[in-house]
């Protein structure tokens, strides 16, 4: 079987007519395979479902490239021209997956044949007849087309959200002077404008060290509430729409409401279990976040005489405050050893060190932009190339704000090599740890990705366990972004040392404070996600703030509207929990390899073989139990959180 090529980008100019072309292509040829499919199917279930997977791998890995090049293309016509892609496809999959016909070639299969499917056939089959149940198949002509048009509407609504939310930057302006407490690179690298004031973007390296950093009490703050606010007031509005199309949609196939339709294919499995465990991990975290936010408000109390909180504007300040003088990291003196491109390479020796793996630059390929390298990646002896990577790193107008990985092309074996994006915001300069740790665990996705894309179905392709599943790799890679010996290897300052273990060791106390507040402040979020789905207030501002004063460790900033700009509200819906629910099982697994000797090649490779490399081929809770011996548990986590 020969190794599939990796997809020939075009170049810069010629992007549009190449996605609209390619998007014609795949789409015509997706509607032929399902005519064929459904006039003449194959006479055995294998190669029906075959068949099937064929036509899902074009489909998915047209959405994929569509929903990448709409988030990082330079130019808004490609991005323009990329979302209308995205609407096709999923109107095609819509179209598809509601065609009473084609489901009937699925559900009539002879018994005998589905009987000798072998286990991964017989799930896909099992998974095939679930997505036309839930797409509405079987409810009648009005219902389906009904349906049809709040999923059209739906992902015009979703891109505009995240569109919105995207080109919102919005700027704060300060003196010099106001600036008092900001890293010498920083200020080198926002030189006064022709008014003499410096422009502080509510980009990540622009706002997060402003926060952090700045003395001024008002510019923080000023700069808090611009990125509370990017997305208000437009956004509101569209949030409201889809929150009552989804819960429309999941009514029309038979739901109660949305968290429940949600949260049937995940892990989770139930809507009402969804605030059963954001209360759970809430009282949990109750006493630790109680004792450290103490420690916080003293501090605070010292400049702020008389406050009965620490204000959200402040908290990163402050915090950054206590590390200095309670645990003696100042993340000043922590960020010189976080070189942006010692710690790239680090990144790619560290991983390819844990998994067996090696990269090799690739050079002569076409890219969106200049800032993007690329990587194929290979086992580290002999071996056919496993896939392919690219890695935009820092900010840039138009680009996707925050942090996350994109499919390129999903892997299937000797059909598609898997290719994965990591799309990120850092510094080109000096980082700091928070950003090493982001990247350490959204590379976790990305070898996610390219390992579980090695198997024979798409279905099954990389990154394709239950939701809520989909972070506990990523978040327990995590762990090796804060060893002492594995930051060594990469983590030196400008004369060439090495980061100290005791520095690590304090910078671990340190980060260790606050997360019993951290973990409620992250229920906020969850209970935000979770409520606005489930009730679909008329006043979200009124609402976010009843959650807020009851999960978050932070009062209200008055005037804001944090919800306009909550991109997971968008593709997470009603499930951000799951990045809790995933922390916990990553502690778990985390607590199966040898912490004197993270490296150690018998654990990272029954986790890569059993976890990883699996993709979706088995439900989430047998891959961790495979790896484990048992069921997974929340006691690694309780454990942590107190400890």
């Amino acid at each position: 079987m020969s190794t599939p090529e990796p997809l020939v980008l075009p170049e810069t100019d010629a992007a549009e007519a190449w996605v609209k072309e390619r998007t014609s292509q795949t789409l015509t040829h997706v509607r032929e395979l399902a005519e064929r499919l459904r006039t003449a199917p194959p006479s055995q279930a294998l190669e029906v479902l075959k068949a099937w997977d064929q036509l899902s791998l074009e489909l998915g890995s047209l959405g994929g490239l569509a929903g990448l090049l709409a988030n990082v293309h330079p130019f808004e016509a490609v991005r323009t021209a990329c979302e209308d892609t995205e609407i096709e496809v999923d109107r095609l999959r819509t179209e598809l997956t509601q065609d009473q016909a084609l489901y009937r070639v699925f559900a009539d299969l002879p018994d005998d044949q589905t009987a000798a499917l072998d286990p991964l056939a017989a799930r896909l089959l099992e998974k095939t007849l679930q997505d036309f149940t839930r797409a509405g198949v079987d409810r009648d002509d009005a219902t389906r087309a009904r349906l049809t048009e709040i999923n059209e509407r739906l992902t015009e609504l979703n891109l505009e959200f995240s569109r919105v939310t995207r080109d919102d930057v919005r700027i704060t302006t300060a003196t010099p002077e106001q600036l008092d407490g900001m890293p010498a690179d920083w200020l080198e690298a926002h030189p006064v404008n022709d008014k003499g004031l410096v422009e502080i973007t509510t980009d990540y390296p622009d706002a997060l060290p402003a926060r952090m950093f700045v003395k001024d009490p008002a510019i923080r703050r000023a700069v808090t509430v611009a990125g509370l606010e990017r997305g208000w007031p437009h956004n509101d509005a569209v949030l409201k729409e889809m929150f009552a199309l989804r819960h429309e949609l999941a009514d029309l196939v038979g739901y109660e409401d949305w968290p429940a339709f949600d949260a049937a294919v995940k892990m989770i499995g139930e809507g009402p279990a969804i605030p059963e465990f954001i209360d759970r991990i809430a009282a949990a975290a109750e006493g630790r976040m109680k004792r450290d936010l103490e420690v916080l408000l003293d501090r605070y109390d010292r400049d702020v005489p008389g406050a009965s909180a620490v204000s959200a504007a402040d908290a990163l300040y402050y915090e950054e405050l206590v590390r200095q003088e309670k645990y003696d990291v100042d993340s000043q003196v922590v960020r010189t050893y976080f070189d942006f491109a010692k710690v790239h390479q680090g990144l790619l020796d560290v991983t390819g060190r844990l998994f067996g793996l090696r990269y090799e630059p690739v050079s002569d390929v076409v890219t969106w932009h200049e800032d993007v390298s690329v990587f194929d990646v290979y086992p580290s002896g002999d071996g056919e190339r496993l896939g392919r990577i690219y890695l935009d790193l820092h900010p840039r107008e138009g680009k996707y704000k925050h942090a996350a990985q994109f499919d390129l092309a999903t892997g299937v074996k000797g059909r598609q090599l898997p290719e994965g994006v990591l799309v990120c915001n850092f510094s080109r300069g000096l980082m700091e740890h928070d950003h090493v740790v982001t990247l350490f665990h959204e590379f976790g996705h990305l070898i996610h990705h390219v390992l579980g894309g090695q198997g024979e179905w798409a279905r099954f392709s990389g990154v394709a366990t239950e939701w809520d599943f989909v972070e506990a790799p990523s978040q327990m890679l995590e762990e090796w972004a804060w060893d002492a010996e594995v930051l060594q290897t990469f983590a030196t300052n400008e004369a060439g040392e090495p980061i100290p273990a005791d520095l690590v060791a304090r910078m671990r106390a340190a980060d260790d404070f606050g997360k019993g507040y951290h973990a409620r402040q992250q229920m906020f979020y969850a209970a935000i996600s979770y409520w606005f789905h489930k009730e679909q207030p008329e006043d979200l501002t009124k609402r976010l703030q009843e959650l807020q004063a009851a999960y978050s460790p932070y009062p209200y900033l008055d005037g804001t509207h944090f919800f306009a700009n909550f991109g997971h509200l968008g593709g997470y819906s009603s499930a951000y929990y799951t990045y809790m629910w995933s922390l916990v099982i990553a502690k778990d697994l985390f607590s199966a390899f040898d912490r004197d000797d993270l490296f150690a090649p018998e654990i990272a490779g029954r986790y890569r073989d059993l976890v990883l490399a699996r993709g979706g081929e088995k439900d989430a809770a047998d891959l961790v139990a495979d790896f484990l011996g048992r069921p997974y548990s929340f006691d690694a986590y309780a454990a942590w959180l107190v400890s």
